[in-house]
């Protein structure tokens, strides 16, 4: 049996399609769900191994990026939700999936810790590919320092804390999953590599038990050479770094996959 992917959809998302043959392409199988609908049979959630959500401008992004989904989800499915992630369950988001997860309080999911994306610094919508950094915490996805390429595409992606110095507990607490990073594979904040000017250069969290996971740029539009801007010649990668990525993830449950007999 396959990986279970529970994938949401909600007014505004775009990127459910690429997103659900990224999770396909990585060996899972992907049921998707309008967020009504989950909302009348949350017990949905109870056989899936991964609940899914896209990116895109839900509800227009209006009141800001993600946030009236994320109310959605907490009004409505809030307690489904933590039993399926206490139960083993994990959570992803990119982009404005990593919004709704954000603005939920799912992550960074550290007590007294309040984050949030906002604004680019450059004050425009950014779409340019970027380079990102595994850090130690996301290293049961893939090796620490390895780089992903992925493209960002976002207008409300600066990561910013309400208590700045509350990055050293982020640090500690070993939520920083992702940073962006320049050609030379070290960590940046410098414009453009980093897009949007997020604090630290950070592009993606993960959580204290390492099943949910967000970040701003689009793992899922990089599935192969042909996706990147040099297709492969080398200065982004070699196109395998967004399967392994996914792949990663849905590790725990492809290791429960039964062998096929001989």
């Amino acid at each position: 049996m396959k990986p279970r992917v529970l994938q949401l959809f909600a007014a505004g998302m775009n990127c459910d399609r690429e997103l659900r043959f990224a999770w396909e392409s990585a060996g899972a199988t992907v049921q998707d769900v309008h967020i009504h609908a989950l909302i009348k049979s949350p017990e949905l959630l109870q056989n899936a191994d991964v609940f899914s959500i896209p990116g895109g401008f839900t509800y227009g992004d209006d009141l800001g990026a993600g946030r009236i989904l994320a109310l959605e989800i907490l009004t409505h499915l809030g307690a489904a939700l933590e039993s399926f992630h206490e139960s083993g369950g994990t959570i992803f988001g990119p982009c404005n999936g990593f919004q709704v997860l954000v603005k939920m309080g799912l992550l960074p999911g550290i007590p007294g810790v309040k984050a949030s994306l906002t604004w680019n610094q450059t004050h425009r919508f950014e779409c340019r590919w970027t380079r990102l950094i595994l850090e130690k915490p996301l290293g049961h996805v893939l090796p620490v320092g390895s780089l992903l390429p992925a493209p960002s595409a976002h207008a409300e992606g600066q990561f910013v804390l309400e208590h700045p110095e509350d990055l050293k507990v982020l640090e500690e607490a070993g939520v920083i999953a992702l940073r962006y990073a320049n050609a030379q594979g070290q960590a940046t904040t410098a414009y453009p590599d980093c897009p949007n000017g997020s604090l630290d250069g950070i592009a993606g969290l993960v959580s204290p038990s390492g099943r949910i996971v967000g970040l701003m740029p689009h793992p899922e539009r990089n599935l192969s050479a042909d996706h990147l801007p040099d297709r492969g010649a080398g200065d982004w990668g070699d196109g395998t770094e967004g399967i392994a990525f996914f792949r990663g993830l849905l590790a725990p449950y492809l290791a429960q996959t039964p062998a096929p007999s001989a």
